[in-house]
């Protein structure tokens, strides 16, 4: 067992701590910020007993969007999302509740403190990449990337980085695009507006490779920043060697992962948050010119607007301002987009 300078885990987990790490030991730097996010995955089992932990200690339970349950008490709220599942805890109380409910009762395990200890890799120097606007029929698809070693990744943790999927406001998606921008390393944003994309999906004939030749340009950019830096990390979409392929000669020493919820990494995470901010702009800015505020995803909804805008503009609109490969077109404008076989490597 460590002896952390001689204070106990209950001071560290009452107060924002950064591990470093000085000639092979360990020190601390402490300061007063408490911890006022925390995400952890669940299994499907602790997800229930913590319902039911919840239930006890009488919390406000309310329906929300793709969450197995959203509940608050005074000051903290907390999210279980269907996917993965996984927990997210916001506000006054977060550690506590983290430290005397979630990690002895659920968890089994203490992390909050130690995650330089059981997440090395978070903290290793690395570009994160990651995209926004794969799903959504208007709009781009933004393609960013972010470097990271400890000092930023600790950063990026104390400022609430995290997976933009998991931020619903775009007031706030837009603040932590600022302070990531304006945090010393390198970053990158490729946006790729509907009249390019339309071009390069007919070009490359698949998506998957065309995600492949966006994250090889935003990796070749950040080393041309940050030679040194020796490898890649990006959520899974495809063969990796898909994005070797791409790579031009700047990148083709980087070592490239490729894992199912890289968001986790601070800096996927930091990356998917400045494609969200690029992709809400663009479409905040480009629905103006058309009068609609552009709605997100590809629902009926959705489908309706295009409708009334091809009615008004007509079909040729949607090459400037959605993804026409995309069924809805073909669906709408059958004689300006055909529709075509389908075709599994497209989504």
């Amino acid at each position: 067992m460590v002896r952390l300078q001689g204070k106990s885990r209950a001071f560290f987990l009452n107060h924002s701590v950064t591990l470093r790490r000085n000639f092979g030991l360990l020190s601390f730097i402490v300061t007063d910020k408490p911890l006022t996010l925390y995400t952890s995955p669940l299994t499907a089992p602790q997800a229930a007993k913590l319902k039911s932990i919840l239930v006890e200690q009488d919390w406000q339970f309310t329906p929300k969007p793709y969450t197995l349950f959203y509940a608050q008490k005074n000051k903290l709220t907390l999210a279980v999302y269907e996917k993965g599942p996984k927990i997210v805890l916001q506000g006054k109380g977060t550690q506590e509740f983290v430290q005397f409910t979630l990690e002895p009762e659920i968890l089994g395990e203490a992390k909050l403190g130690y995650e330089e200890i059981h997440n090395p890799e978070r903290f290793s120097p690395h570009f994160g990449i990651d995209e926004s606007g794969k799903g959504d029929f208007f709009g781009p698809l933004v393609i960013a990337g972010v470097y990271v070693d400890a000092g930023t990744a600790r950063h990026f943790m104390e400022i609430g980085v995290q997976d933009s999927k998991n931020i619903k406001s775009d007031k706030k998606i837009r603040d932590l695009a600022t302070a990531i921008r304006n945090t010393p390393g390198a970053v990158k944003v490729l946006p790729i507006t509907p009249p390019k994309y339309n071009q390069l999906v007919a070009s490359f004939g698949n998506l998957n490779k065309l995600l492949a030749w966006g994250h090889a340009r935003v990796i070749e950019d950040l080393l041309a920043i940050r030679p040194e830096c020796p490898r890649a990390l990006s959520d899974q979409f495809a063969n990796p060697r898909l994005i070797e392929r791409a790579l031009m000669e700047k990148g083709r020493g980087i070592v490239l992962e490729q894992r199912t919820k890289a968001e986790s990494d601070p800096a996927v995470a930091a990356a998917s948050i400045l494609a969200r901010a690029a992709f809400i702009d663009w479409m905040d800015k480009t629905g103006r010119e058309y009068g609609k505020a552009f709605l997100r995803g590809a629902s009926g909804q959705v489908k309706q607007m295009a409708t009334d805008l091809v009615n008004v503009h007509g079909p040729e609109v949607l090459r400037q301002i959605a993804k026409t490969h995309f069924k809805t077109a073909s669906e709408i404008a059958p004689g300006t987009y055909p529709p075509k076989p389908e075709n599994p490597n497209l989504f």
